[in-house]
């Protein structure tokens, strides 16, 4: 390890062209961007358009149908408050965590701590080179967990990108003591099996239990076997991380064939991954529930016992959904939000060709109580501003605005941008705020935009691939009363009762 010091709606016609060039069906049919145990630490390769395709982009952007490459918009209840470059790590830049004053922001290199003690002027506390994407990161009081989802020599943080077809490849999750903010501590490390793409935190007094989601397994990885068809379950105990080890690998896919119980995918459901794990689950502890984004389904299940999660519903859409992304309770437990990743985050979904189905959130309603909950399918959610054929745009993550009395999220579109949008009624979601930036460039699509976008403290942080951490401020009738709500730490992914 190397501690480095230091206004408007827009539905235009673009995407049409794509179309009919098949660019549709090569999303629906890919797999995510990094679905496989080994994506290595650099980000996705620029893709050329085509020569069409760049003059449309051109175009809208001189008619200013679309911002000019880099050029910042947003509603009038968005203020921009400060953006924050990346410095000693270049990588591809992630996830967010929070912890009383401080921000940590996971990156494909390692990780970084702000001090946001004055929102406005962020100030970097320490920078750590620990390469292994995506890093994922979460924190619970003095540790912090960072998710290795590429193959590695080994497991330290000086180790080098190795085939997964190397039995003595490493990858799975990663602890650090964080109790001194400006030297970081590599304390302890757990593999497990297919890496870890993610991770979810469920703390339980003194020990930490980690939900560790990874996926596409395959018969010449050795630490990776098919059908994988479930989650590793890892307990931290606080007072000695150094004896973190997995307790239990609960299959949530169960069934009598090779590949277990999940969504087939093709040829039976074209266009839908297969699923061989999860992508990402969100846990809110005090009803004992989580929600699972896997890959081809979406599940709920109860944490009553944490190390013996129990699936209590499964749900799957084979029309318009491609990957399971990523899952968000509302704040009552009547309501999840889940996300569909078309095209794994480097494609440019959020066009006329795509239509606001597909690349979109799903919301359903929880209906029904204990065991016999349901999930109910209730209507699809995507920005309302088309995108450029060169800007990767799709679903991606995001948090509850705590509003008593409201559902409220905001949520990164990767180049779409910040949305902060309002789904109270389940059949009739609506944005109310929205940031985002041009395109990149307007000949290749070059993967940026916003990763995650959380609200926290009165402010929205979102962690920009390529820009950097950027602040807003939102300003907003609606979501003013949040400003109330005080948290001392903020894992999205291990979601607060935020009223109680």
């Amino acid at each position: 390890m190397t501690l480095l010091k230091n206004p408007r709606t827009r539905r235009r016609r673009l995407g049409v062209a794509a179309a009919a060039a098949g660019l549709l069906g090569a999303l629906l049919t890919a797999g995510p961007a990094a679905a496989t145990p080994d994506p290595g630490d650099a980000p996705a390769a620029p893709e050329r358009v085509s020569k069409s395709e760049a003059a449309d982009a051109e175009a809208a952007i001189e008619s200013g149908e679309i911002p000019g490459q880099d050029e910042i918009v947003h509603s009038a209840n968005i203020e921009h408050l400060v953006n924050i470059p990346k410095e000693a790590l270049p990588g591809t830049n992630s996830d967010l965590a929070f912890q009383g004053n401080y921000a940590f922001a996971g990156n494909y290199d390692g990780f970084r701590i702000f001090d946001i003690s004055n929102p406005k002027e962020p100030k970097s506390v320490s920078q750590v080179l620990c390469p292994g994407s995506q890093n994922d990161i979460s924190v619970s009081g003095n540790l912090l967990f960072l998710s290795t989802d590429s193959s590695r020599s080994d497991n330290s943080c000086s180790s080098t990108t190795q085939p997964a077809t190397e039995k003595s490849s490493w990858e799975g999750m990663k602890v650090f003591d964080i109790s001194d903010k400006a030297n970081p501590k590599y304390v302890a490390a757990v593999e497990t099996a297919c890496g870890s793409h993610t991770h979810t935190l469920v703390p339980e007094g003194k020990n930490v239990y980690v939900y560790v989601s990874s996926y596409s397994p395959s018969a010449t990885f050795p630490d990776c076997q098919p059908p994988h068809d479930g989650i590793s379950v890892i307990k931290v105990p606080r007072s000695a991380p150094e004896k973190a080890a997995i307790v239990n690998f609960p299959v949530l896919f169960p069934g009598d064939g090779p590949d277990g119980g999940g969504n087939p995918g093709a040829p039976t459901n074209p266009g839908v991954s297969k699923t061989t794990g999860c992508h990402d689950i969100t846990v809110l502890p005090s009803k004992d529930l989580a929600a699972g984004a896997c890959m081809g389904d979406g599940i709920l299940f109860s944490i009553e016992d944490p190390e013996h999660p129990k699936v209590i519903d499964q749900v799957q859409d084979n029309v318009n959904f491609a990957f399971w992304h990523s899952a968000t309770f509302n704040q009552t437990t009547d309501k999840v939000v889940f996300t569909d990743e078309l095209g794994g985050g480097s494609g440019a979904t959020c066009n006329a060709a795509i239509g606001p189905n597909r690349g979109a959130n799903g919301i359903y309603d929880i209906v029904g109580k204990g065991d016999e909950s349901k999930l109910v399918f209730r209507s699809y959610y995507k920005i309302p501003r088309h995108q450029a054929d060169t800007e990767n745009c799709v679903a991606h993550n995001g948090s509850i605005i705590p509003v008593k009395g409201k559902d409220l999220m905001v949520q990164a579109w990767y180049q779409g941008g910040v949305s902060v949008w309002d789904f109270t009624d389940s059949s009739k979601p609506k944005e109310i705020a929205y940031f985002e930036r041009g395109p990149l460039t307007t000949d290749r699509i070059v993967v940026g935009g916003s990763w995650s976008a959380y609200y926290y403290n009165g402010y929205i942080y979102s962690n920009d691939i390529a820009k950097g951490l950027d602040v807003l401020k939102i300003s907003d009738r609606r979501t003013d009363p949040a400003k109330r709500v005080r948290l001392s730490e903020l894992n999205v992914q291990t979601q607060p009762d935020y009223f109680d």
